[in-house]
């Protein structure tokens, strides 16, 4: 007999006889029989268990596979249940207590345990919800771009040469010789888009070695990269992503209703993203809140104000910061030609956190090496990346995003450790 699903078992006749597979997810004795709800990755059921030998054998949590009787009862969860005639342990429960309870109406249990035991976690439905739409955001990131021409690629993580420099890199061994993991697909998309691709994608981890134990920081996270040629700007970047996020709510409003719901997730509205440079952004934060702004940046407090500017005035979630100074970007960030003390570039704060930072690239050999010499660094130890500019690099661009911290903001959850599978921080690196 072919497995049914328990989110398929509506379209069943009464008395139809079905496999089942699932977890025992609550058990409810009575003077005769016991309800027993069972679960799979797509839902729940109520089953009748009248066989006393069977329901010595049950345990909260393991799984069993199933066959019975439907029986069609308006008075039973979604007007469905089973009547069982044969159960079979598949995994026996080889515990005394629970880590916690799962099957409440909440966990009683600290987000520290919760990750401890991340995959009894994830047995609840909405604890795996957030996974499901963290699933469709990549689905829509994908799609989106492959519609509009980019390719997607997979670049190295173990890399010979650090991508944005300064001291938050994690070192390798490398058979003797001295890497890094990488902290953004940077260069080799970049050189992609010199390849004669034009327009690349990827969805992979990035690392930071940075000494933060935050409630928005992670040391791995998912990093969904683009990078596009012949641009005018850093606004063709910025109008490319406007269009982008659009999709994504999109596609999530269709076909992630059920999981919102459950989440109580309202999806935000995106018509025209504002764009503010930060200097103008930093006189608001000044004039209107009082908040003085670090040089060259507006801090997380900043941040939040400034949404909380935007939302009133334009009544919107999101905003572009444009123009930050050359000194607080990488150095192959494009300089303004109007002011070479700021760059074409940007981020995206989105409810009052940064989830994307991007611009327009350097594309002269001669200037790129320029910069790199400015920077300190000697040409040589990064010609596998200079060497694509020598033969005819076009005007280019991309972003990246977070995407841990894409779903947080979406689904206002508190810590970025929740978005998180199996979170890599400073004070956490199993399981």
């Amino acid at each position: 007999m072919k497995r049914t699903l328990l989110s398929d078992l509506k379209s069943k006749k009464e008395k139809d006889q079905v496999l089942l597979n699932g977890w025992i997810h609550k058990i409810n004795n009575f003077k005769n029989f016991s309800f027993v709800t069972l679960r799979d990755r797509s839902g729940f059921v109520q089953m009748i268990v009248e066989d006393e030998e069977i329901l010595n054998s049950l345990k909260i949590e393991i799984s069993v596979e199933v066959t019975g009787e439907v029986v069609l009862n308006k008075k039973a969860p979604e007007g469905v249940e089973v009547h069982v005639d044969d159960l079979k342990i598949l995994g026996e429960g080889e515990y005394d207590l629970l880590p916690f309870a799962i099957n409440g109406r909440t966990i009683d249990a600290s987000l520290e345990k919760q990750l401890d035991y991340r995959t009894v976690t994830l047995r609840r439905k909405d604890k795996r919800s957030i996974f499901k739409i963290q699933q469709g955001i990549v689905e829509g990131f994908r799609e989106f771009l492959s519609k509009e021409g980019f390719s997607e690629i997979h670049t190295p993580k173990i890399i010979g040469s650090e991508t944005e420099g300064g001291s938050e890199v994690f070192t390798v061994d490398y058979f003797g010789q001295r890497a890094f993991l990488a902290q953004s697909p940077q260069f080799y998309k970049q050189m992609m888009v010199g390849s004669g691709m034009e327009r690349v994608f990827e969805i992979g981890a990035a690392y930071r070695a940075e000494l933060h134990s935050t409630w928005r920081h992670l040391n791995e996270y998912m990093s969904l990269d683009l990078e596009m040629g012949f641009i005018s700007d850093e606004h063709d970047i910025m109008d490319l992503e406007e269009k982008m996020m659009k999709h994504i709510i999109s596609q999530l409003e269709e076909k992630y209703k059920e999981e919102l719901d459950l989440l109580k997730v309202d999806l935000p509205k995106i018509d025209k993203i504002p764009r503010i440079p930060l200097d103008k952004a930093q006189e608001i934060l000044l004039e209107k809140y009082g908040k003085k702004s670090p040089e060259g940046n507006i801090d997380g407090e900043g941040e939040k104000l400034i949404y909380e500017y935007v939302k009133e005035k334009y009544g919107s979630e999101f905003v572009f910061l444009t123009d930050y100074p050359k000194s607080k970007r990488p150095l192959y960030t494009m300089p303004k030609k109007e002011d070479p003390e700021k760059t074409n570039s940007f981020d995206l704060i989105f409810r009052g956190l940064e989830i994307t930072t991007g611009g327009q690239r350097i594309h002269s050999y001669s200037f790129l090496k320029k910069r790199i010499i400015e920077e300190g660094i000697k040409p040589e130890n990064m010609d596998f990346y200079l060497e694509t500019f020598k033969y005819g690099m076009p005007p280019h661009g991309g972003l990246a995003i977070g995407l841990e911290r894409l779903t947080m903001m979406l689904l206002k959850l508190e810590n970025i450790r929740e978005a998180t599978l199996f979170p890599r921080d400073i004070n956490r690196i199993k399981p």
